[in-house]
């Protein structure tokens, strides 16, 4: 008998069954007549949206004459409403997008958007734009986050989608560029999803045709020979099919290149009120007393109703709204057939009948199991599928406990799915609750996600029953804690700081890892700041918590959290955000008892703040590490080639280099850095003496030997005698230097009389060197008799290849090694070789005696 009262309720159209059942009834609202309103509803169960319609001339009873935004929940609980005070003319259209933000367009074409608990949200705009403010929009279409527009000169617009930052209307092309006199008789939308480009494409009836509107083209499409003109058209939710009603009085399904699929004759030519599809199998007509589903047979089926009614079109069917009840109207699934079927022998219809003999103690059914015993995995599966589908909770119970039952019996069966399914249900009964309002079918669920269907409760402030979700599901609770926590804040303006804050603890520490920091910022954001700086106290993690310390003004703690941290990274940000904020010795008395900060600030300093740096280093005392930079800042001016011009008491960097002497001079501990300091500048002074004299720019920079080096070479002695008596140059580096310097121009006249002017402290080899490197071997001749040691001469000797005498020079040293590195050195000289050869005989055999 139960099976029997379950499909008394289906309908047959063609050889589909098609069931009604009522999702609320009654509905919590009073006195709502829909007749009177505009109205939306958002897909997937979401919020009703009514507003008195102002095109209907209509009785006011005890009620203002301001108009009212009202939202309900699907099972008519009211959640919120407002005072319509927008100018703009007329109240075009308004419907849900898919974040569930209401979205109404006015007849000026400006767009204004409200959450579901009816606060507006800015910014408004117009989809027309400023060219065209004397155009009225006549017609709205809307579609997910999108909608399309056609004005009164036949211009269509469209917003591709609403939850861009910033919606970007735009003019699709001119469906009549020479101008039409009529408007279309309907418009459809195919959804950029479901077209080749990717971009809305709009459909008008315009005269007995029909054209397809894109942003840069219009294409007519050919309808078939007596079907124009449409009166109304809607496209499938899949994209791929448009049913229309036509002037004659006739339901057509077409492709949507408008090539006839099906039709059917109705009893009327007055257009039905709504066209809608149910599901992907049907077409419904609603006139104001019946409901027509036609589908692909002769036979449609009629719904009669007494009061109007709004039909919401779902991915799985349609749900009816009337005044005093919601109903779905949907597609019986299959594995719900196979049950219930009025005379049905399947295998779950076996097995639902044989837990019933069971309850009743028959042997009945175990004589059902031994029935379907090879088809027992597809019964139980049959009917887990069945009791996802149902609304009815003593149904899903039953059925459930049959594929319970024919579990037990079945090895092969997957066993979690049973689980699953009772999970699914849980949270599918919960929300469907009138209370929440949200009657989801089980299709519909999975395709919205359990993810988005938290995201909806929390956005409908049903935290309580979002966290118990997560938490069953094993999902991140996280979201659920932190919306309610800023929501929380946002509410309780007149709670105490202290005690707002253990309130909000007490919450927010039952999910680890949880952002106190984004906690923290909204109360910042809502004017507590104080509240927001005790919540970020809490905030393990330093990356969120110094940037929101300095957002709200706390500095000091900012510094101290960030160099707690150790990151470089974070001490830098705080570093200079403060140095925008704060003047600079007050700067400096924060970051001077830090070490990590004070450090970093003088790495970065060094770089790109010399000033500032030499400023901090004065406030605190440190006068060598100012000294220290404007010794770098001398050098750094030098790489410039226009330092060394100009006076050579007033250069900038003779006074940079005199001033850091005067620094180190002020320190004990820099002696040697304030002498250094002081001969540097000295010896500037005197290279731009010379640079100015000789008009030459080769001594700035270069060393006191090479100043002198090139003094000499310039014939500049007095010059070379002044560096040498400034810098107390010794005799023997003196001599060195001229001597190399001479032999550098060739003038051995006076390298000679430098020699003979007293006995050099170095010795005469420097002579002969600069002699032999210039290939002067006359020259050298002069000053080798005069080298004291046998050894050198022989050497030298051997250099400018004087064999004899340097076979000479070596007998007098006695000294084997030399006679052998001497024959090397005079190799290719056989003769050569045979003297050193037999002195070194005659040096082995005394050796020997």
């Amino acid at each position: 008998m139960a099976n029997v009262s379950v499909a008394a309720e289906w309908q047959l159209l063609g050889d589909r069954y098609y069931r009604k059942p009522d999702l609320y009834h009654p509905l919590r609202w009073k006195h709502i007549d829909l007749s009177r309103n505009k109205v939306a509803c958002a897909p997937f169960g979401g919020p009703i949206a009514l507003i008195r319609d102002d095109s209907k001339i209509v009785q006011l009873y005890a009620e203002s004459a301001l108009r009212k935004l009202r939202i309900f929940n699907s099972a008519g609980v009211p959640l919120s409403d407002t005072i319509w005070k927008n100018p703009g003319g007329r109240l075009i259209g308004l419907s849900w997008t898919d974040d569930q933000t209401l979205v109404c367009i006015v007849q000026d074409g400006t767009v204004y958007r409200y959450t579901a608990h009816a606060e507006p949200l800015e910014p408004n705009f117009s989809i027309l734009g400023q060219e065209y403010l004397d155009e009225n929009v006549v017609e709205c279409v809307f579609w997910g986050n999108g909608v399309v527009c056609v004005t009164d000169a036949c211009k269509v617009f469209s917003i591709a989608d609403f939850k861009s930052k910033s919606p970007r209307p735009l003019r699709l092309a001119d469906p009549a560029p020479e101008g039409i006199e009529e408007l279309p008789h309907c418009v459809a939308v195919i959804e950029p999803q479901y077209t080749m480009s990717g971009n809305v494409e709009v459909l008008l009836a315009i005269g007995d045709g029909v054209v397809m509107v894109e942003e840069d083209e219009v294409q007519p499409l050919p309808l078939p020979p007596g079907d124009g003109p449409l009166q109304k058209m809607v496209v499938s939710g899949d994209g791929r099919f448009v049913a229309s009603f036509t002037h004659d009085g006739r339901m057509a399904v077409y492709s949507t290149r408008f090539e006839k699929i099906f039709e059917y004759e109705c009893e009327s030519a007055l257009p039905p009120e709504q066209l809608a599809w149910c599901g992907l199998d049907s077409v419904l007509l609603y006139w104001d007393d019946m409901l027509l589903m036609v589908g692909p047979s002769d036979e449609p089926v009629r719904y009669l109703y007494d009061e109007p009614i709004v039909l919401i079109p779902e991915c799985d069917g349609v749900r009816i709204l009337s005044n005093s009840s919601i109903e779905f109207l949907q597609l019986v699934p299959n594995s719900t057939v196979s049950i219930f079927k009025i005379g049905s022998t399947s295998p779950a219809a076996l097995l639902y009948d044989a837990l019933d003999h069971f309850d009743r103690r028959s042997a009945k059914a175990d004589e059902n199991l031994r029935l379907i015993r090879s088809s027992l995995s597809e019964a139980v599966e049959a009917c887990v599928d069945a009791a996802g589908h149902e609304f009815d909770v003593s149904r899903q119970r039953t059925l459930l406990r049959a594929a319970s039952y024919g579990q037990a019996f079945c090895s092969n069966f997957h066993r979690d799915r049973i689980q699953e399914m009772c999970k699914t249900l849980r949270v599918l009964n919960a929300v469907r609750s009138p209370e929440i309002g949200i009657p989801l079918s089980i299709q519909q669920y999975k395709l919205l996600t359990p993810s988005v269907l938290i995201g909806r409760l929390i956005n409908a402030h049903q935290h309580l029953l979002a966290l118990r979700i997560s938490d069953y599901l094993g999902m991140n609770q996280e979201v659920v804690i932190m919306h309610w926590a800023c929501s929380k804040i946002t509410a309780s303006l007149a709670i105490p700081d202290a005690t707002l804050l253990e309130i909000l603890l007490d919450k927010l520490k039952l999910c680890k890892g949880i952002s106190y920091a984004a906690v923290a910022a909204h109360a910042d954001k809502n004017g507590r700041r104080k509240l927001a700086a005790m919540l970020v106290e809490h905030e393990p993690r330093s990356s969120k918590q110094v940037p929101l310390l300095l957002s709200i003004g706390e500095e000091d703690t900012a510094l101290i959290k960030a160099t707690e941290s150790g990151d470089t990274d974070l001490v830098y940000l705080v570093l200079f955000h403060i140095l925008q904020k704060r003047q600079p010795l007050e700067f400096f008395g924060m970051i001077q008892a830090k070490t990590l900060a004070r450090d970093l600030f003088i790495i970065y300093a060094r770089c790109y703040k010399h000033e500032f740096l030499k400023d901090f280093f004065l406030s605190t005392g440190q006068l060598q590490e100012v000294a220290f930079l404007i010794w770098k800042e001398s050098w750094e001016l030098g790489k410039n080639p226009m330092a060394s011009k100009g006076s050579p008491l007033h250069g900038p960097r003779i006074k940079l280099t005199e001033k850091a002497h005067n620094l180190f001079s002020e320190t004990k501990e820099h002696t040697f850095e304030s002498k250094a300091a002081e001969e540097h500048a000295k010896l500037l002074r005197i290279q731009h003496e010379l640079e100015v004299t000789t008009k030459q720019a080769i001594f700035v920079d270069s060393s006191i030997s090479d100043t002198i080096r090139t003094c000499i070479v310039l014939g500049n002695h007095r010059a070379a005698m002044k560096v040498k008596t400034e810098f107390k140059v010794s005799e023997k580096r003196w001599y060195w230097l001229k001597i190399f310097a001479l032999a550098t121009i060739r003038d051995w006249d006076a390298l000679e009389k430098f020699s003979k002017e007293k006995r050099p402290p170095i010795g005469y080899r420097p002579f002969v060197e600069a002699c032999i490197e210039a290939d002067e071997k006359g020259e050298a001749l002069k000053y080798i008799p005069k080298l004291t040691d046998p050894r050198e001469r022989a050497e030298s000797y051997a250099r400018i290849g004087m064999a004899k005498e340097a076979a000479d020079a070596a007998s007098q040293a006695k000294d084997g090694e030399l006679l052998g590195r001497l024959k090397l050195t005079l190799a290719q000289n056989a003769a050569a070789s045979s003297i050193f050869d037999t002195l070194r005989d005659r040096l082995s055999f005394q050796g020997v005696s």
